[in-house]
């Protein structure tokens, strides 16, 4: 089989046939053993003045000017606070030095990025030191501009190397990944199938895809595959957020299940088979919905397998049981009118320090104990 490119992705047919704020605890038995002191670590707000921080990684291993057990944050907004125009990725250590991993030029890009840059919530970092970054970007800060994007592919220097775009790479919110040395999968919502067309009304289109990549430390990930393996679900354009989708994404343990944030539903769905299926499983099932979720945003699996979700409506953080418990919640923000809305995205859980998030409302990356 011819290894898919930037050139090939384009025409490729459907394969379907993770400021100080306030912590309150409401605990039913957290495996995770959630705390109540948040702190900050650093802000992310680099020298060019990007701002909205949403994607979130933990680096696996020291390569290049990456470095083992860092944090990496990409930023959405630019410095006058316009969405979709972001281009900046910064790299946290624990001890809160910070660094520029990288600033994204849309004009010296090795292959298309449709609609230029405005990196969001999907960020993930490989092994082999490659780093892989969301974009749907907007030339305005408003969804009525936004555009597709792409998958931006960088090496361990912070260079883009290579992108991934086509028509089933359409508006990559958020990510996760499995990395198996030779091959790593690349889970990726797209959130902008027929959204903007419907002015601000509801339209089911948002998608799961799955990218199959061919890695190593020598040559760049080869793309062989993608597949969309979850379709249907609920987005919108908004002009607080440019668009409203499914979003977070998070793989079970034992790699079964990946869980998604499906926002606009309130729930939290699953698709069953991820690293196999070569079919949509559609919206998935329902693991759980309403309670304590209100607009669930950012999602990560803990190592115990329970689910971490944060909300988009106010500042909390949910933890849910693979059975659909919701047992525990953490008020991370209570900023703004209403408290915390709007102000968490990505989250990172780490054995033996806590769960790393950042904080929109404060451009900063934090630490729950």
């Amino acid at each position: 089989m011819t290894p898919l490119t930037a050139r090939h992705l384009r025409f490729r047919s459907l394969l379907i046939t993770p400021i100080l704020s306030i912590g309150i605890l409401v605990l039913q038995a957290s495996s995770f053993a959630l705390g109540t002191t948040p702190v900050t670590i650093a802000s992310t707000v680099p020298s060019n003045g990007d701002v909205n921080p949403y994607g979130i990684a933990r680096v696996p291993r020291t390569t290049g000017s990456l470095v083992r057990g860092n944090i990496l944050v990409s930023n959405f907004n630019n410095s006058k606070n316009q969405q979709g125009t972001g281009t900046t990725i910064v790299q946290i250590a624990p001890n809160g030095t910070v660094s520029l991993f990288a600033q994204i030029d849309a004009n010296t890009l090795p292959g298309p990025c449709p609609g230029g840059i405005g990196l969001t919530t999907a960020l993930a970092v490989l092994r082999d030191g490659w780093v892989v970054v969301g974009s749907l970007p907007t030339t305005d800060g408003t969804s009525a501009t936004a555009q597709a994007g792409c998958l931006l592919v960088l090496n361990n220097q912070g260079q883009v190397v290579e992108t991934f775009y086509g028509s089933l790479i359409n508006g990559p919110w958020d990510m996760t990944a499995l990395d198996g040395g030779n091959t790593a999968e690349l889970f990726v919502t797209n959130v902008l199938n027929g959204t903007i067309a419907a002015n601000g009304k509801v339209v089911h289109g948002g998608t799961v895809v799955r990218l199959v990549l061919a890695v190593s430390q020598t040559a760049m990930p080869n793309l062989q595959s993608i597949t969309v393996i979850g379709s249907g679900f609920p987005e919108r354009s908004d002009p607080n957020a440019v668009v409203i989708g499914p979003t977070g994404l998070g793989l079970s343990p034992d790699g079964s299940t990946l869980y998604i944030a499906d926002s606009l539903s309130n729930r939290i769905a699953a698709i069953s088979d991820p690293l196999t299926r070569n079919s949509s499983a559609g919206k998935g099932t329902t693991v759980t919905k309403g309670g304590n979720l209100n607009d669930p945003l950012g999602l990560a699996v803990g190592a115990d397998g329970n689910i971490l979700s944060v909300n988009g409506n106010n500042g909390y953080l949910v933890e849910t049981t693979p059975g659909g418990l919701q047992i525990a919640t953490v008020l991370l923000d209570s900023t703004g009118n209403p408290p915390g809305a709007g102000a968490l995205f990505g989250l990172v859980p780490v054995q033996g320090q806590g769960i790393y998030y950042v904080d929109d409302a404060t451009n900063a990356l934090n630490l729950l104990h």
